[in-house]
């Protein structure tokens, strides 16, 4: 529930914001820079994971982290029943569940079709911060989730 009165089209906004940023995160994890996700977050931001002992804060050790992905990775996620909640006129919630399909030893053109790779939602918090929408924390909740595959030689074609 917003404490702060705001009207339908600054809500609008804020939650277009929000969503935006997810569908970021993702692109560029799958299709950019992975490095570059730490932008997306405040210079305090946390990935984690409720599983483990998995806890990632601040642009730096994001931009480390996220930045150390495989570079023979091929990944894609799917993200649906995006659900952001404002809770004032500058923070904001959001889950969203994801599946990620993915292997590692990719070299080029189509893999055959692989089962996902994990299957979760995400859970978030935004802050916005000098006019600008940000990723506060991301906690990553597994509902199934198994290894990475590396493709061999025959697997590529």
């Amino acid at each position: 529930m917003v404490t702060e009165a705001l009207d339908d089209m600054d809500r609008l906004i804020a939650e277009r914001a929000c969503e935006r940023l997810i569908i970021e995160f993702v692109r560029e994890l799958d299709l950019g820079d992975p490095g570059e996700v730490a932008e997306l977050f405040t210079a305090d931001g946390v990935w984690e994971w409720a599983e483990g002992d998995r806890r990632i804060q601040g642009r730096d050790a994001l931009r480390t982290y996220f930045g150390s992905r495989p570079a023979d990775r091929l990944s894609r996620r799917v993200c649906t029943n995006v659900l952001v909640t404002l809770t004032s006129a500058s923070t904001a919630t959001a889950t969203t569940y994801f599946t990620t399909y993915r292997v590692d030893g990719h070299t080029a053109g189509m893999v055959p079709p692989r089962i996902p790779v994990q299957v979760g939602q995400y859970e978030d918090s935004f802050r916005k911060v000098d006019g600008r929408w940000l990723l506060g924390t991301r906690s990553t909740f597994l509902a199934f989730g198994g290894p990475t595959e590396r493709l061999g030689p025959a697997d590529k074609s």
